[in-house]
């Protein structure tokens, strides 16, 4: 638990699993296993997270000057927040509350950034 309020990836990571849980079992189906289509969006989301060129000064993704998400994804993952995000208040308030403090805080300008084209061949 301890992690959540000091990783910033490990909480990224752990909100965006919660986050298309969720989705998945309200939208596609009840069950507790995510569908195909939800469990290669989640994987895919935990590796931009895992490459992403900012490490542990990441950003939230809406405010990153690199869209490292392929156009098909990033139109997936924004359909999972829109669905998620309100509900996540309820279902996993601490990650929500951490979420809209680490969306508000400032960028860090690093020159040792990959490009865009890196990023998303990773």
């Amino acid at each position: 638990m301890l992690r959540l309020f000091t990783s910033r990836l490990y909480r990224e990571k752990v909100t965006i699993t919660e986050m298309i849980k969720l989705y998945c079992r309200k939208v596609h189906n009840d069950s507790k296993e995510l569908c195909d289509e939800c469990s290669e969006l989640l994987a895919y989301a935990l590796k931009r997270i895992e490459y992403c060129p900012f490490s542990i000064d990441k950003p939230a993704c809406n405010q990153c000057p690199i869209h490292c998400y392929k156009k098909d994804m990033r139109e997936k993952v924004k359909r999972v927040m829109r669905f998620s995000g309100p509900k996540m208040l309820i279902y996993h308030p601490i990650l929500a509350l951490m979420h809209l403090l680490d969306r508000n805080r400032k960028m860090k300008v690093t020159s040792n950034l990959k490009s865009p084209k890196e990023v998303q061949s990773n």
